[in-house]
């Protein structure tokens, strides 16, 4: 509880804070992580294929029947709302502090709940494009289609605005998640393992004063937090809030 509470002051001191998120702050809304033991990574499914090999840039272009498959199947939530922690950040935001999310996910959970400046550096499950005339549809579009969805305008296959493996990241966002961190005086870092790179290596171009790491299992970087905190970020709000 001492940890918390100290997050607490750091939170009220701050001037300028960055919120740096993994999975493990969807999980409470949901949405299952990639890594743990009961991750999709680790799941048991009827594919002869890896997870990572079927949401691979070559997977899409070979197998796009087979890639939607598993896409509809294990990436889109459509029911998943914002929790605890999402709205709390995103009321903090309303207050008048000044903070900027940084976020791994796809699933845009951190924009539901209100927050402005988020940068989403592996995209999201709710935007999608078409690839030949950039056509925008929504997740239901997908969900709703049958085996591939094609655009209803020039009939060219409709790709989601996800960051599959073997892709770069989109550069301004990077850009400005890379800005979020460096102009931070505080940085918390909720729900990650920082095992995804290069989006782990982001936090290295932090120069504030404090960084608080929440999660559930220790990391590469646990030593050099200034708050470490190993719990559930939901329990953590709900600390806070009280």
């Amino acid at each position: 509880m001492e940890k918390v509470l100290e997050l607490k002051r750091e939170i009220e001191k701050a001037k300028k804070i960055c919120i740096f998120t993994g999975a493990g702050i969807s999980c409470p809304s949901g949405i299952p992580d990639f890594r743990s033991e009961n991750g999709l990574y680790n799941e048991k499914g009827d594919y002869k294929y890896s997870p990572e090999e079927m949401i691979s840039h070559t997977f899409f272009i070979n197998n796009t029947k087979l890639f939607y498959e598993f896409y509809k199947s294990k990436m889109i939530y459509e029911n998943a709302k914002p929790n605890k922690a999402h709205i709390y950040f995103s009321n903090l935001q309303k207050s008048g502090k000044d903070i900027r999310i940084v976020t791994q996910n796809i699933d845009s959970l951190h924009t539901m709940a209100g927050s402005k400046c988020v940068f989403e550096i592996h995209g999201s499950v709710k935007r999608n494009y078409c690839t030949r005339c950039s056509e925008f549809y929504d997740e239901k579009y997908i969900l709703e289609s049958k085996d591939i969805p094609y655009c209803k305008k020039c009939g060219g296959i409709v790709k989601p605005d996800v960051v599959l493996y073997e892709e770069g990241l989109d550069d301004k966002t990077v850009q400005g998640a890379i800005n979020a961190i460096q102009s931070a005086d505080l940085l918390i870092i909720i729900g990650t393992s920082l095992a995804v790179y290069p989006a782990a290596s982001f936090i290295k171009v932090f120069k504030g004063e404090k960084i608080a790491l929440i999660n559930k299992g220790i990391t590469p970087f646990d030593e050099k937090a200034d708050i470490v905190i190993y719990d559930d970020i939901v329990n953590v709000i709900d600390k806070i809030s009280n």
